[in-house]
């Protein structure tokens, strides 16, 4: 589904791409592939989606089609709003919601699972945003000249003060799911405090004016919030074993969900 999702973006920014440095070589910006031919690779991957979402418990069908729905909308979004980093925040935290289902939990019938699985959404949605609004410091100049929206061109004189309450969310929300799935305080200082370290670093160290500085950071930032979050889950279920869940009623595949939906 990301490659669907890209292939898709590059598809409705086919005649904007040739006009901005970091994506003019892209191959439907340049000409290296035909829009039909794009369109039917984005029919086989589309495919391949399908295929491996049967292999799942049917209730998965119904969580996963409609996410189909906000794949192909974020590259809309960018003409149309200031945020379509929040679009692309909903499309690719969608993993969270999936893994529950997946491992049979009724996230609908649930109401502790429900719980657990909105703030850990919610917590990836606000990861995404925070580092795709780094990511478009890149292009912001050439964004504004040919009249793409971004959260980066909204807020770009206080882009750290935006980025700082970001990353306050998502650690927040992280907590609150750790917490709701029935985790401890290994994961609390393990993933928790691993990602508001991590987070910090980043949005201290980041030169939004320099564009490689903008791509290092995209690229290595997510790899060490997201290490250290892994990391922290694994502590804590190591620590911890499996076991039905300590503070409510979530069984244990819940907890096990959320350590496979952040890693």
């Amino acid at each position: 589904m990301r490659g669907a999702g890209c292939t898709i973006n590059d598809l409705w920014d086919r005649n904007f791409d040739p006009h901005v440095i970091r994506t003019r070589l892209r191959p439907i910006a340049r000409r290296a592939i035909t829009p039909f031919n794009a369109l039917a690779f984005t029919g086989l991957q589309l495919l391949a989606g399908l295929g491996i979402l049967l292999q799942f418990p049917t209730t998965c069908l119904y969580y996963g089609v409609p996410s189909l729905l906000l794949v192909t909308t974020y590259p809309l979004a960018k003409r149309i709003t200031h945020y379509p980093q929040f679009v692309l925040g909903l499309a690719f935290s969608w993993g969270a919601v999936m893994g529950f289902p997946a491992l049979g939990v009724d996230i609908l019938g649930d109401a502790a699972a429900a719980k657990a699985v909105a703030a850990l959404y919610a917590s990836c949605v606000s990861w995404t945003v925070l580092y795709d609004m780094i990511y478009a410091h890149m292009d912001i100049k050439d964004d504004a000249k040919i009249g793409i929206k971004s959260i980066a061109l909204r807020h770009e004189k206080e882009t750290k003060a935006v980025l700082s309450g970001l990353a306050v969310l998502q650690v927040v929300l992280l907590a609150a799911a750790g917490t709701l799935a029935g985790a401890g305080p290994v994961f609390l200082a393990g993933s928790c405090g691993s990602a508001a370290v991590t987070l910090g670093l980043m949005i201290w160290k980041v030169r939004l004016k320099e564009v490689s500085s903008c791509w290092w950071w995209f690229k290595n930032g997510a790899l060490f919030t997201g290490g250290g979050i892994a990391a922290g889950l694994l502590a804590e279920y190591m620590a911890s074993g499996p076991r039905t869940d300590r503070t409510s009623d979530i069984p244990a595949t819940a907890w096990k969900e959320l350590v496979s939906s952040l890693t």
